[in-house]
């Protein structure tokens, strides 16, 4: 049964403009007002659903039509309209950046973007900018816009005097400490570093109703859609240990999901504080932030020697960008200090000064196509000859995967329900066969 409610893709022209804390902070001011609130991230993101999640009360996904399918896209929506009163999806970078971008995100759900703009040092050519949004695409929907960053109510004021017509200043914004949340060089602080994020938010949305933005969007029809297909149970009985505590947590909600869905029993464990692993077959150390943590894991001595056993003994290791730096010899953290790490794959990873890596990939192999991206300010010097090499959907230049003794490490990471049965056949410790015909070999 198809259902109407109120939704809209948060964008804007380009990043940085505050889009992530005014979706939060929309998030939470419906919450307080007793409404369900679901909120999506367009794209490959850990860090903003993790604020998300805090501000909504309830699980975030993202949404990709590349990474995610169109499908899934579909469906996800189709399954929070079921029972919410809102529905947001913030976007990624600028409206009509990347393939696919926001826009086309939105145009593919039906829903119209509601552009935040940093309208400081800005005046009439607000809405000049505006315009520009409103047509570049007729097919995209742009009702409304809210302001950010206003110096005063006349500021307001002027830049709704040159609004083209057909779009309203749903709200202007002033600049307010708690519209901010630390950032670093991957994105936002998480939210456990945050011990006042919940007061932060509550304090964001009272900004945010102040300034005229409790309004309920326009509701719009969301189309039922059949479930997505559940996957075989090919990990039925599978223990796979994951590392999640402030150093490794960057992980996708569906990729655990999915994983328990094929039958796979997950067992949490932190590498920062723990002795040792919990019973597994399996072992999953996801990306995070080791090089900020590199004395206490080096230290962590325990750990180290549970995980060397664990390898030694072959059984199967996933170890995705920061897990990658973690299973080096060395790390050499962003002020140039070395700690000896797990000694898995010989060499060191060693922070850099810009992006490394960036952008969407997929890792084509007989098993399946695992789509995801690459994000990184580090490198790995290694004698370790790659296994493959993922493929970067726009431009040149793959991130190499490393397969050894049934480790699997790369800097890429894997949206899992992209490729089932090879995330299956990683965490079984089974042999990946690498597409190597011409139009599938990357470098």
């Amino acid at each position: 049964m198809n259902k109407f409610v109120p939704a809209v893709m948060i964008t804007g022209p380009a990043s940085g403009q505050g889009k992530s804390m005014v979706t939060a902070a929309l998030a939470r001011l419906h919450r307080n007002a007793g409404r369900k609130v679901r909120v999506f991230k367009h794209g490959p993101d850990y860090l903003d659903p993790m604020v998300l999640e805090v501000a909504s009360g309830h699980p975030v996904y993202q949404l990709h039509p590349w990474m995610t399918g169109e499908d899934e896209c579909r469906w996800r929506l189709a399954e929070a309209a079921q029972d919410a009163d809102l529905i947001l999806i913030e976007g990624a970078m600028g409206l009509f950046d990347g393939d696919p971008s926001s826009a086309d995100l939105a145009k593919l759900m039906g829903i119209p973007a509601l552009p935040v703009i940093d309208a400081g040092g800005m005046a009439q050519t607000f809405g000049a900018l505006v315009l520009g949004l409103v047509r570049f695409d007729p097919e995209l929907s742009i009702y409304d816009v809210i302001a950010n960053k206003i110096g005063s109510p006349r500021h307001g004021e002027m830049l709704k005097e040159r609004l083209p017509e057909g779009v309203r200043l749903l709200g202007a914004i002033p600049r307010n400490d708690a519209m901010n949340i630390p950032e670093r060089h991957l994105g936002l602080m998480q939210p456990a570093e945050l011990g006042n994020l919940d007061q932060k938010l509550d304090d964001a949305a009272q900004v945010l109703k102040e300034a005229g933005l409790d309004e309920l969007p326009k509701a719009v029809e969301i189309p039922a859609v059949e479930s997505v297909n559940r996957p075989q149970a090919l990990l039925a009985g599978v223990r796979i240990a994951i590392a999640r505590d402030a150093a490794f947590s960057f992980i996708y909600r569906a990729n655990t999901e999915l994983l328990q869905a094929m039958g796979a029993e997950l067992h949490y464990f932190s590498p920062l504080d723990d002795s040792e692993l919990p019973p597994a077959d399996a072992l999953w150390l996801p990306g995070g932030y080791p090089e900020l943590h590199g004395n206490t894991l080096a230290e962590n001595t325990a750990m180290a020697n549970s995980i060397r056993a664990f390898h030694g003994a072959g059984k199967p290791i996933l170890a995705e960008c920061g897990g990658l730096m973690a299973c080096a010899q060395e790390l050499s953290d962003k002020d140039d200090v070395v700690h000896s790490l797990y000694g898995l794959i010989p060499g060191r990873a060693a922070m850099a000064k810009r992006l490394q890596g960036i952008g969407m990939h997929s890792l084509k192999t007989e098993q399946g196509d695992l789509r995801g991206h690459t994000f990184h300010r580090s490198t790995l010097d290694t004698s370790w000859q790659p296994s493959a090499y993922s493929h970067k959907q726009a431009g040149t230049g793959g991130e190499a995967v490393f397969c050894q003794n049934a480790l699997v490490a790369s800097y890429f990471h894997g949206y899992f329900p992209s490729a089932p049965e090879l995330v299956a056949a990683i965490f079984r410790g089974q042999a990946l066969t690498f597409c190597t015909d011409k139009e599938k070999t990357y470098a």
